[in-house]
């Protein structure tokens, strides 16, 4: 099993030399929604919202045609399904992203952890451990947050 998740990762998120940009960049999409996906699965169960809000935000942030948006999701399923850690992706966004792309990553996070017009306490507490692993700022992260709940139309408990 540990063979199988360690070959998993090597094939479809280590990056190398010799990986082309668009496979770089192939991996980076993957590590950023499967990033996504675990926390829609933080709160034991998935809102139809919050995969809508994951579709969208994966379209918007990388500009996939619908077959490749699909393969995406599917694939991060996977990949957020079978991670040991959520070091085996923010290590991808630190080594990949600017400080600018990982506040709109964080901000990304906030929109689908309030996708279901609540925040789940385990939902914030994922958020706030990513923010720790990709080395955002404490400013940025309640920034991010309350710029999106105050988007959103919600009050600070996170409900309507």
């Amino acid at each position: 099993m540990l063979s199988a998740l360690k070959e998993f990762f090597e094939q479809r998120l280590s990056l190398g030399c010799d990986d082309s940009d668009a496979q770089c960049e192939k991996k980076i999409e993957l590590a950023t929604a499967a990033l996504m996906f675990e926390l829609m699965k933080t709160d034991t169960e998935i809102d139809p919202r919050e995969r809508q809000a994951l579709a969208k935000v994966l379209d918007e942030t990388f500009s996939l045609d619908e077959a490749a948006l699909k393969e995406l999701l599917q694939m991060a399923e996977t990949a957020a399904q079978d991670a040991t850690s959520l070091y085996e992706f923010t290590s991808l966004v630190n080594e990949h992203f600017d400080y600018e792309q990982r506040v709109k990553l964080m901000e990304n996070l906030w929109r689908i952890a309030f996708a279901d017009r609540r925040l789940d306490r385990y939902e914030e507490h994922m958020i706030r451990k990513v923010g720790d692993l990709i080395y955002l700022r404490h400013s940025d992260f309640i920034r991010t947050k309350l710029q999106v709940r105050e988007s959103l139309g919600l009050n600070p408990e996170g409900d309507t």
